[in-house]
């Protein structure tokens, strides 16, 4: 028998896979809580008997996430791993130090498709989604490379989190689940490019995780030659899809807004975003763009980025 990984399995899942095995349903329940610990090895399970650790070790495993490097940033702590998947594909996580907690940003595909001109993801195109145990994965394989708890994540790493939205809301009901990290979804962000018909169902199915939207540009050419998404969904729709989804949530929308030179951030730029997100319940986050030589673009300097978030406070 092919051996299964337990890691991104639900309750009822697991005590399916242990009834298979001939042991009774609650065992999946005990199961469910040591794999959402992060514990990886069914020795560690210590209220399993010898025959059923032995039973379990050669009919499943826990995660295979592989660490392949590490950076780490000395004066704040944060560290940006290379995780290395099963089929030889790898992803990047970065996990960040906030006077609230730790946070970790996720991954939910391998590449991506949506070829926003200014990004190092793009450049490679898009390989598969990321299941819900490799998400949830990311976040023990952290926490086990810094000995520190993770209560916060946001899912704005490789990926668009709403091009694999099945994956994705498994992965944040596992997280959320009271027998495993219990995490708030008040303490989850996920992050979009704008596809609009997922944001309308996102409001709907989950209310209380945060929502943040990459804007990048707030006029339809300019967005749609950074950002093809928009041909699909323009930015005036975005918006009003936007201002509905905080309507019914009674939710602050975060807008990314990556300062790209010359590009975005004139002044004109900054009028209109102004113009079209004043009166909104948003924040705007705005980040200066790492610069990758084979996009072509450079990021805004800091004193340019404090002008603009002067203008628009």
């Amino acid at each position: 028998m092919e051996k299964k990984n337990l890691l991104g399995m639900t309750t009822e899942e697991l005590k399916n896979f242990v009834q298979e095995l001939g042991e009774k349903p609650f065992r999946g329940k005990q199961l469910f809580k040591w794999v959402n610990r992060g514990i990886t090895d069914f020795e560690e399970m210590t209220d399993f008997s010898k025959a059923l650790r032995a039973k379990l070790s050669s009919a499943a495993y826990v995660g295979s996430l592989k660490t392949l490097n590490v950076q780490k940033d000395t004066k704040d702590g944060t560290r940006k791993f290379l995780f290395g998947l099963e089929d030889g594909n790898a992803i990047e996580s970065v996990f960040m130090q906030y006077k609230y907690g730790n946070s970790l940003c996720v991954s939910s595909q391998v590449g991506c498709k949506m070829g926003c001109r200014f990004c190092a993801t793009a450049l490679d195109g898009f390989t598969r989604n990321l299941t819900a145990g490799e998400m949830l994965e990311q976040i023990y394989a952290a926490e086990r490379e810094t000995g520190k708890e993770i209560n916060h994540i946001v899912v704005m790493g490789m990926g668009e989190p709403f091009d694999n939205y099945e994956n994705l809301t498994k992965f944040l009901r596992l997280l959320h689940d009271p027998e495993g990290k219990n995490m708030s979804y008040r303490n989850m962000t996920v992050s979009t490019s704008g596809i609009i018909p997922a944001i309308e169902k996102f409001a709907i199915d989950f209310p209380q995780v945060n929502l943040a939207i990459s804007l990048h540009r707030l006029d339809n050419a300019g967005r749609s030659a950074i950002m093809p998404v928009n041909d699909a969904y323009p930015v005036d729709d975005l918006l009003a899809a936007a201002g509905r989804y905080t309507e019914k949530t009674g939710r602050r929308i975060t807008f990314e807004y990556t300062l790209i030179k010359g590009e975005n951030d004139n002044n004109s730029d900054v009028e209109m975003m102004k113009d079209k997100l004043s009166g909104m319940l948003c924040h705007v986050n705005l980040i200066p763009l790492n610069k990758v030589d084979e996009t072509g673009f450079d990021g805004s300097t800091r004193k340019r980025a404090e002008e603009i978030a002067a203008r628009l406070t």
